[in-house]
């Protein structure tokens, strides 16, 4: 993707991966469970996250999350998407050490347990001189367009070290205006539309998960035409 702009969209699916592709996409995450941030899928950025939750990892689970990185770099993952934190809300700096090297030579995204720490200025520090490639956040706040202004002064203190990656509620009503009051040159977004199954036989009695989850005869999938108009609100802004 040219321009001076990149697109990442977060896909769970393999109509999802072809229509961002389709729509101009310039980097898919991989993920699963959409619902809950994105988890590991099961077998591009490929998003390393055991579980739903905090960010707070136990033994067995860093022992889970390094198996999943050897797993996907065999698989042809082009990098990884991944993050961990104290107690205390800082960034885990010696287990992010560990999955780096890990994931070497690929490159990580840390994701949004940026969003989760005490002190974002001292984190994005520490995550820039650990050597992550890029942090994916939402301004600290319930949307990238929230936490607009802490996005603009995060790009400001990275200045060209580590790339700050907008995201969190991106859509094309609000996608110039985080572009143009952050500064940022990529942005991260799922460009989401539901789709109606072509199933004609259907028993509403019953529910395949929990009553949060989408329903079983509606599809959450990238939209083409979405992507496309995120690329040329992207190409005319920046």
């Amino acid at each position: 993707m040219a321009e001076g702009f990149l697109m990442e969209v977060c896909v769970d699916s393999v109509e999802s991966a072809l229509n961002a592709e389709r729509g101009g996409a310039g980097r898919l995450e991989l993920c699963c469970s959409l619902m809950e941030g994105g988890l590991t899928p099961s077998l591009v950025y490929v998003m390393i996250r055991p579980r739903g939750g905090d960010f707070l990892y136990s033994d067995w689970e860093v022992e889970v999350m390094k198996k999943d990185i050897e797993e996907m770099q065999n698989h042809g993952a082009d990098g990884f998407v991944l993050g961990a934190l104290t107690e205390e809300g800082q960034v885990d700096a010696e287990l992010c050490m560990e999955f780096l090297a890990a994931a070497r030579p690929l490159p990580i995204t840390f994701h949004r347990a940026f969003d989760m720490v005490s002190d974002p200025v001292v984190a994005l520090e520490t995550l820039a001189s650990l050597g992550f490639q890029r942090v994916l956040t939402s301004g600290c706040d319930g949307s990238a367009l929230e936490g607009l202004p802490l996005i603009k002064r995060l790009v400001e203190q990275a200045k060209g070290r580590i790339t700050i990656m907008p995201g969190g509620g991106i859509t094309e009503r609000n996608l110039q205006r985080i572009l143009e009051g952050s500064g940022a040159q990529e942005f991260h977004c799922s460009a989401r539309s539901s789709r109606d199954s072509a199933m004609k036989f259907r028993n509403s009695s019953v529910k395949m998960g929990a009553s949060l989850t989408a329903p079983e005869y509606s599809l959450k999938v990238a939209d083409v035409s979405k992507v496309r108009t995120f690329n040329a609100i992207a190409k005319n802004t920046l």
